[in-house]
């Protein structure tokens, strides 16, 4: 083994690894006052990171040379491309989050050091292709996650989101071993290629109840139904960039682990996980659906918009082609700008005293007081809904169209019909902003950060963001094949 190969085909975690750590030092020896200079510096850590990936990402660098340490960890262009997601998510929630812990007094260095670990755990989590690997990259970003969730420990709303999230999360993890364990008992390895070959011909019992328990396991995590409990209760509770961080980055990850895991892992048993992966695309649909529409709280209405989505995006998965992960992974980007600018949109909601308009009730009649925000907000719930022409039904249009290339035609057909039903509660939205009478709470104004991430994400699900649907399809077909050419 070379280990200078393997060394340099984890450049972008070593840096995240080294800068987290002269971090949490600058932390140590500075005190609270070194929060926004440690934001700073963890986001260009972020960006390094991310340039990094563009050789492996521009010219789909795929097979042997990205393996390192014996196949445990791939440096390939699928990884990269999830990568550049999680560390744009990341950059924004690190740009929002100071002005809203400013006015909570709250601001922390252990805010920017803890999202850094995290997102070094979901770098680990998308190149894994070996069980170890998986687990260790979930832990670090789950332990991270869940101080995140409770960051704020006077507010008892954050302090229990923070405590659901770890009892589940733990729950999920010991699910997840639980399948592992299986599969390493009934296969006798935990290497991704080695249970592909163990996989290959008649499938045990066991290795079947194994691969449902990993199934499950990452179910937790992408916030899939029947897994999904969660969500709602935690969206709410914690802090809202921290919100924002749940709704982007670690979903961008999961969504990426269980692809490779169900592609790579278990790709000679396709039909076998795929009757998973539907019930759990159509479930996440219907619920998401239903269930946003009887809530008046804007971030758990998001959280279900969340599950919802999620559906849509394991229909690419499903098809189980070149052409079903592509489409995914382009949903899955267009998907990060949307929940991104509507959490953006939820932090510049507030009152002259700095208290959340977290309500429908709330912001009634905000086209009266805030024009530019709710103009925005309407282009951002229109693209979640999938309205032409914005960009959001682009995103819905390539997964449909990959499942019915599939010959899953009903599949297809009922995320169609069920996307009626999301744009009831969407559109609610509009009506709300546009025509209700005005409330009488204020809108105070916003800083030149969250503008900046407002406009940008509305121009990108706007009809302007067509102008780079050509270089995303190349981009994410390059990433897919790498999940096909088979070591």
């Amino acid at each position: 083994m070379d280990y200078s190969i393997s060394l340099r085909l984890i450049a972008p975690e070593i840096l995240l690894s080294v800068s987290g750590l002269v971090l949490l030092l600058v932390a140590a020896w500075g005190g609270q006052k070194t929060g926004r200079l440690v934001s700073i510096l963890s986001a260009a850590a972020l960006f390094g990171a991310g340039l990094m990936l563009f050789p492996t990402l521009h010219l789909g660098v795929v097979g042997p040379d990205t393996f390192a340490f014996g196949d445990q960890f791939r440096a390939d262009a699928f990884a990269a491309f999830a990568k550049a997601l999680i560390y744009l998510a990341g950059i924004g929630c690190l740009m929002v989050a100071p002005t809203y812990f400013d006015r909570l007094k709250a601001m922390k260095p252990e805010y920017p050091v803890l999202l850094l670990f995290a997102v070094l755990g979901m770098s680990i989590m998308v190149s894994a292709s070996d069980f170890l690997t998986l687990y260790i990259g979930l832990e670090l970003n789950s332990l991270a996650a869940y101080v995140l969730a409770a960051f704020l420990r006077n507010d008892t709303r954050s302090a229990e989101s923070g405590l659901k999230y770890f009892v589940l999360g733990a729950l999920a993890s010991g699910i997840l071993l639980y399948g592992m364990s299986l599969l390493y008992g009934f296969t006798g390895t935990t290497s991704f290629e080695g249970v592909r070959v163990a996989l290959s011909g008649e499938m045990s019992t066991g290795m079947l109840f194994g691969l449902i328990f990993v199934l499950a396991g990452l179910a937790f995590k992408i916030s899939a139904v029947p897994f999904h409990m969660w969500t709602p209760d935690v969206y709410e509770g914690a802090p809202t960039p921290v919100t924002t961080f749940f709704a982007t980055a670690p979903k961008v990850a999961a969504i990426a682990l269980t692809a490779r895991v169900a592609l790579d892992a278990f790709g000679t048993q396709v039909d076998a996980w795929r009757q998973v992966v539907i019930f759990a695309a159509l479930a996440s649909i219907l619920v998401g659906a239903l269930g946003a529409i009887g809530q008046q709280n804007l971030k758990r209405l998001l959280a279900y918009s969340s599950i919802n989505n999620v559906g849509f995006i394991l229909i690419g998965l499903a098809a189980g082609t070149v052409g079903g992960v592509g489409a995914m992974l382009v949903y899955l980007a267009i998907y990060v700008a949307m929940s991104l600018g509507s959490f953006v949109a939820l932090l510049m909601l507030r009152d002259e005293n700095g208290d959340a308009l977290a309500t429908f009730a709330d912001i009634s009649g905000l086209s009266a007081k805030r024009p530019a925000l709710a103009w925005c907000l309407l282009a951002l719930m229109f693209s979640l809904a999938g309205i032409p022409p914005l960009l959001g039904f682009f995103g819905k249009f390539v997964v449909f169209q990959a499942g019915v290339e599939a010959d899953m035609v009903a599949l297809a057909a009922f995320g169609i019909a069920a996307s009626v039903i999301g744009a009831f509660y969407y559109i609610k939205f509009v009506k709300v902003m546009f025509f209700d009478d005005a409330s009488e709470r204020s809108v105070a104004d916003s800083t030149t950060a969250h503008w900046v991430l407002l406009v940008v994400t509305t121009a990108i699900v706007s009809p302007l963001g067509y102008l780079v649907t050509p270089s995303l399809g190349d981009l994410t077909d390059k990433a897919a094949s790498a999940l096909f050419l088979l070591p």
